[in-house]
C-alpha cells in the first residue's frame, strides 16, 4: 500500500512538472493539459481511494479469515485433543486394569498374610508365655531340688531310689535277683545283687553333692575351683569309708569289690577331673566307682548271666523230664502190649467158640427145625480174622520226624 502511494505521488509530481513545463510553453496547451492532469489526478485519486478501499477490504478479509482459521483450528484441535484424550484414557485403562487387578490380588494376599501373621504372633506369644511360665516353674523346681539335695538324708534316699530304678530297668526282680537293705556285721549296703553260680555283689549309693552344688552356685572361677576340689576330696572320703566296711567279707561268696554308685554323672566327672588318681585309689581299695551308665551295663551283664543260667537249669530239667517221660512211655507200651496179647487170645478163643458152635450146636438146632419144633433161622456168628497189632520198638537207624519231614 505504501508503495502504491509512493508511486502515485511520484506520478503526480511528474505530471505536475510536465504540466508546468507545458504551461510555460503553451498556455493553451497548458490549460488543456491542466484539465487532463486534473482528470488524471482525479482518476489517480479515485484509483488511490479504490486501491485503499481494496487494501482495507483485504485487511478486513485477512482478519476475518484469520479469525475463522483460528476458530476452525481451535475446534479441530479441541476435537483431536478430545479424541486423543479418549483414546489415551481407553488405552491407559486397558493398560492399568491388569495392574489394578494384580494390585487387588496382592492386597488380598497381603491382608491374608497379615491375618495369618497376627494369628501366628498371637500363638507365638501364647507359647512364649507358656514357655516363660514353664521356665519359672522349672527354676522353682530346680531351686527346690537343689535345696533338697543339700540335706544328707534326702540325698541318700534319692540315691537309693535311682539305684532301684536302674536295677529294675536292667530287668531284675526284687527278692529274686536282688535284695535291698540287707544288714550285716559291718554295715548295711543299699543293695545286694545275686550273681549266677551263687555269688553276691554289694552295691552302696553315695551322693556327696554339697560342695558340688556350692561350686555350681559360685560367682567366680576361684570359688568354683575351690569347691570342686572339696568335692573331689569328699568323693575320696566316701571311697575310703566304703572300703573300710569290707562288704566282700560280710557276704559270701562275693567278689573282692564293692560297687559305689554315684547317681549324678556330672558330679562324678567333676571329681575325676579334679582328682585324676581317684579311680585308681578306689580300685586299690576294692571299690568300683560306677556312674548310672556303667552300673546299668554291669547289671545288664548280670541279668544276661542269669538268663543263661536259667536256660541251662531249664535244659537240665528238660533232660530229666525227658528221661522220666521215656521211662513212663516204656512202661505204658509194655502194658499196652499185654492188652494186645490179651485181645489176641480173646479173638482166638472166640474163633474156637464159633467153630464149636458151627460144628456141634447148629447142626443139632437144624434138626430141631426140620422136626418142626422151631421155625426161626439161627444165624451163625462171623469169624474174626483180624488180630491186634503189637507195637514194636523203633529201629535204631529209623529216621526222626524232622528228618522225615525234610
Amino acid at each position: 500500500m505504501l508503495a502504491l502511494l509512493v508511486v502515485a505521488a511520484i506520478t503526480f509530481f511528474a505530471g505536475l512538472a510536465i504540466g508546468l513545463a507545458l504551461l510555460y510553453r503553451s498556455r493553451a496547451e497548458g490549460q488543456a493539459e491542466k484539465e487532463n492532469l486534473r482528470v488524471e489526478l482525479a482518476q489517480l485519486t479515485a484509483e488511490r481511494q479504490a486501491h485503499e478501499e481494496k487494501l482495507k477490504w483485504a485487511e478486513d478479509a485477512k482478519a476475518r479469515l484469520s479469525d475463522a482459521f483460528k476458530a476452525l483450528a481451535s475446534d479441530a484441535l479441541m476435537a483431536n485433543s478430545e479424541q486423543l484424550a479418549n483414546r489415551a484414557k481407553s488405552e491407559l485403562l486397558n493398560l492399568v486394569k491388569p495392574i489394578t487387578d494384580n494390585l487387588s490380588g496382592l492386597d488380598k494376599c497381603v491382608r491374608e498374610l497379615e491375618q495369618k501373621r497376627e494369628g501366628a504372633y498371637a500363638a507365638l506369644g501364647q507359647q512364649l508365655k507358656q514357655l516363660s511360665q514353664m521356665n519359672m516353674a522349672l527354676q522353682d523346681t530346680t531351686t527346690t531340688l537343689a535345696q533338697s539335695l543339700k540335706s544328707p538324708t534326702i540325698r541318700g534316699r534319692w540315691g537309693e531310689i535311682q539305684l532301684r530304678r536302674l536295677v529294675e530297668m536292667a530287668g531284675m526282680t526284687n527278692h529274686v535277683d536282688f535284695d535291698e537293705q540287707q544288714s550285716g556285721e559291718s554295715g548295711r549296703p543299699d543293695m545286694i545283687v545275686y550273681l549266677p553260680q551263687g555269688g553276691i555283689l554289694p552295691i552302696d549309693s553315695k551322693v556327696p553333692l554339697e560342695s558340688y552344688l556350692d561350686a555350681m552356685e559360685a560367682k567366680d572361677d576361684q570359688g568354683r575351683t575351690a569347691k570342686l576340689v572339696q568335692h573331689a576330696k569328699a568323693m575320696r572320703s566316701r571311697v575310703r569309708d566304703l572300703s573300710q566296711k569290707a562288704y566282700w567279707e560280710q557276704f559270701q561268696p562275693a567278689p573282692d569289690v564293692v560297687v559305689m554308685f554315684v547317681p549324678m554323672e556330672t558330679s562324678l566327672s567333676a571329681a575325676f577331673e579334679r582328682d585324676p588318681e581317684l579311680f585308681e585309689y578306689a580300685i586299690n581299695n576294692k571299690v568300683l566307682i560306677s556312674s548310672p551308665v556303667v552300673l546299668f551295663a554291669l547289671l545288664k551283664v548280670v541279668a544276661h548271666g542269669w538268663q543263661h543260667q536259667r536256660l541251662a537249669e531249664n535244659a537240665a530239667r528238660i533232660a530229666n523230664e525227658g528221661r522220666e517221660l521215656y521211662g513212663r512211655m516204656a512202661t505204658f507200651i509194655r502194658y499196652f502190649s499185654d492188652v494186645g496179647d490179651s485181645l489176641g487170645k480173646t479173638i482166638r478163643d472166640y474163633n474156637k467158640a464159633v467153630g464149636s458152635l458151627e460144628g456141634r450146636l447148629l447142626p443139632l438146632a437144624q434138626r430141631f427145625k426140620e422136626m418142626g419144633v422151631a421155625t426161626d433161622e439161627i444165624a451163625a456168628p462171623a469169624h474174626v480174622d483180624t488180630l491186634p497189632r503189637i507195637p514194636s520198638p523203633p529201629a535204631e537207624d529209623a529216621p526222626s520226624d524232622e528228618a522225615a519231614r525234610d
